[in-house]
């Protein structure tokens, strides 16, 4: 994705868009071509990316082997926010977080990790994200 000189990318996404959408991009191809998984960044495939994190943690697949998809798994959940609300894609120090409209910061990558762990949902933090503060 080429950056333009006002630091947005082609179609006036943010440049720190960039990484995170080619994540998405990379973990919607693979699941579909590997696990049969049809993501179509609607905010119901969300419970599918939900099923298959837990999936992969009751089957104690080591952290190592799924970073990569859930960085890319975290990534899908903050393009469909980004693709839903509005929101917007930030970037700092290699970290990527989601800005929705009314300001609030989130990170659906990390939020990948915490569903991982047993701890989040892609699908709950899109429906908050969505919501008013």
């Amino acid at each position: 994705m080429t950056t333009t000189q006002a630091g947005t990318t082609p179609g006036n996404r943010p440049s720190a868009a960039a990484k995170p959408v080619r994540w998405a991009a990379d973990v919607v191809a693979t699941l579909r071509e590997g696990a049969r998984l049809r993501l179509d960044y609607s905010e119901q495939s969300l419970w599918r990316a939900d099923r298959m994190i837990e999936e992969l943690r009751r089957e104690q697949t080591p952290y190592a082997a799924v970073e990569h998809v859930l960085r890319g798994l975290g990534a899908y959940a903050g393009e469909v926010m980004a693709r839903h609300v509005g929101a917007e894609w930030w970037a700092s120090g290699g970290d990527h977080w989601v800005r929705t409209p009314d300001g609030r910061l989130w990170d659906p990558i990390d939020e990948a990790r915490r569903c991982f762990a047993g701890e989040g949902s892609l699908r709950l933090l899109c429906r908050d994200a969505t919501r008013p503060a």
